[in-house]
């Protein structure tokens, strides 16, 4: 339940981002996308998915302790709510962010992401169009690499 709190107080409150990343939280959560069970993985998604979100620091940290294989992995898991929040951090830890652009579609990212814009659910399917707009902008490694895996 740390995750959902985590997750919570990260929501929409800057200082809250800063303070939680300070604390070294960032690495526990990492942590959890490969350990936990399936429910405190989706949580820490979506943890790290607000942590993210309009936060640079957060998002070069995230990367650093290694996210984003993990988040790739949960884009293909069994439970939507994993597949909506692995989306949604990788959205949010591709925009605006070249390096991580280039590393989560190195990580396999594109293929599930297009898939999911079939298969997923409408919020689903609403993450992962907006990862690939944030991964193919400025990229055009990537926006090959999304046509050819049928977007």
């Amino acid at each position: 339940e740390l995750a959902a709190a985590l997750r919570n107080l990260a929501f929409g409150n800057s200082d809250n981002k800063a303070a939680i990343a300070k604390a070294g939280a960032i690495p526990p959560l990492v942590e959890l996308l490969t350990s936990g069970i399936a429910d405190a993985k989706e949580k820490a998604a979506a943890a790290l998915r607000n942590l993210a979100f309009g936060n640079s620091d957060n998002k070069a940290a995230i990367a650093k302790a290694g996210a984003i294989p993990p988040l790739v992995e949960l884009l293909t898991s069994r439970t939507a709510d994993a597949k909506e929040n692995a989306a949604a951090a990788l959205r949010n830890l591709a925009f605006g962010n070249s390096d991580n652009q280039v590393a989560i579609a190195k990580a396999g990212a594109i293929p599930p992401l297009v898939e999911l814009l079939t298969s997923g659910t409408a919020y689903a399917k609403e993450n992962a169009a907006a990862a690939l707009r944030n991964l193919a902008f400025g990229n055009s490694d990537n926006q090959v690499a999304i046509a050819k895996a049928g977007a």
